[in-house]
């Protein structure tokens, strides 16, 4: 029986979560982005207007203004949008159990068994755009196919608030002509690279020679062969609405260099605060810890460790964040930015193994008051409580849990996808086509 798969994506997803709350916004160019007052902003999101005028994600908050004057800048609500998330989660999962986020804002569907009783893929891929509307009050634009990478590019071909069916018999009309960088994995840097071969489109690529592109990108080019020729066997997972997360953190660059272990300790101490704050939230705990560095010469450095136990405990998560600034920094150059992460995770209170060394009742204890502390700022504000450390420095100790995050999405090959062809998954061929969603000033 041939697949049927869905790729739902929500349209302009943070911008219209933010006018949805906000309508009296509605006709003025809306940017997503960061806080340029405090050395970072980048637009993360934007409305059809900002899109219009020019503006596009990642760009400098700046430069957005520059391209768009009149546009309303404002803070990202990560809650806000996951909790859309699990919304339209909750949509697709009355149509099929093979659900698979693709980030906050995107999912597949498999539909196949569905057909019977709630018709043909492209009569469900409307029914939800409708749905989406009605309940939700977003947009989607919907793909429609027989693998998950056609589905994806369906829904990317027609937007806002459309559904684009394709068939065994239009794909290579509506697929083929498609600019290579359309298709999933052809970040800047492989765009670039095919285009120095003469690969322009998505159908040159499907014509290319499989093994001058294992030869150019790897088992990758391979894998990107399948996809244009449209022979992506890959699954789709069943699985919950938090399957998006793949990590949590927070970065910052800040007001001033840091140029002391005791101006980096106040950085962690708050980052950590935030980082196990947003893990309490959501309900995970991690398994490991990762510090990211970039020096005031603009030269980046990432380390990370696996952590004891699983935790959400603020100190022990800046503990381990210290330790690695022990081991990456020798304190000769300032550092600009600092950021923590923590990943590998898992659903809090899942079953761990104790040993005789770890007081487990003191962690408990640990655990109960950052929830009460969680509890406070919620209440009173995010600053009503802080550490006395991060009081050393008034400029280095308002990093607040709610408004600056980061949280990285699952990437396609992870759980045991693989292709069509049998290669072995990949995470990507270049830095710059790492899948992860931003959700802070950066």
């Amino acid at each position: 029986m041939e697949r049927v798969i869905l790729h739902s994506d929500m349209n302009n997803c943070y911008a219209s979560i933010e006018l949805l709350y906000n309508p009296q916004w509605r006709g003025v160019p809306l940017i997503v982005g960061g806080d340029p007052q405090a050395r970072h902003g980048i637009v993360l999101a934007k409305d059809q207007l900002a899109k219009k005028a020019g503006v596009k994600t990642g760009m400098a908050l700046w430069e957005a203004k520059q391209a768009c004057p009149g546009a309303r800048i404002v803070r990202p609500h990560m809650d806000l949008y996951l909790k859309f998330s699990r919304l339209a989660h909750e949509i697709y999962a009355s149509y099929t159990d093979q659900v698979e986020p693709f980030g906050i804002d995107e999912s597949w569907l498999d539909v196949t068994a569905s057909r019977a009783c709630r018709g043909d893929g492209e009569t469900i891929a409307q029914e939800i755009r409708e749905r989406m509307k009605e309940e939700l009050g977003v947009t989607v634009s919907v793909g429609v196919s027989w693998n998950k990478i056609f589905a994806k590019l369906g829904s990317d071909y027609k937007k806002p608030d459309a559904v684009t069916v394709i068939t065994r018999e239009n794909w290579k009309d509506v697929v083929w002509p498609l600019p290579a960088g359309d298709l999933l994995y052809v970040g800047p840097a492989t765009r670039r690279a095919l285009e120095q071969r003469r690969i322009f489109t998505i159908g040159e690529l499907a014509q290319a020679d499989p093994e001058l592109l294992q030869l150019v990108f790897g088992k990758m080019g391979l894998v990107l062969h399948v996809f244009a020729n449209g022979l992506d066997q890959t699954p789709v997972e069943a699985d919950g609405w938090e399957a998006p997360v793949k990590s949590i953190g927070n970065s910052v660059t800040t007001p001033r260099d840091m140029v002391t272990r005791q101006d980096i300790s106040v950085m962690i101490c708050a980052l950590a605060d935030t980082v196990s704050a947003r893990l309490r939230l959501h309900g995970f705990w991690a398994r490991r810890v990762t510090l990211w560095l970039r020096d005031s010469g603009l030269h980046g450095s990432t380390k990370q460790c696996r952590l004891p136990k699983p935790t959400d405990i603020s100190g022990e998560i800046g503990a381990a964040a210290m330790r690695l600034v022990d081991e990456a920094w020798d304190g000769r150059m300032p550092l600009r930015s600092i950021g923590v992460r923590a990943g590998d995770l898992i659903t809090a209170g899942s079953p761990v193994q104790r040993d005789l060394f770890t007081d487990e009742e003191a962690r408990e204890k640990r655990r109960i008051l950052d929830r009460t502390v969680d509890e406070i700022r919620v209440r009173f504000g995010a600053g009503s409580i802080r550490r006395c450390l991060q009081d050393l420095d008034p400029t280095l100790r308002d990093i607040h849990s709610r408004e600056e995050h980061l949280v990285h999405p699952r990437g396609y090959f992870e759980n045991g996808n693989r292709t069509g062809a049998g290669e072995e998954e990949q995470h990507g061929t270049d830095g710059d086509e790492t899948v992860r969603v931003r959700h802070r000033g950066a």
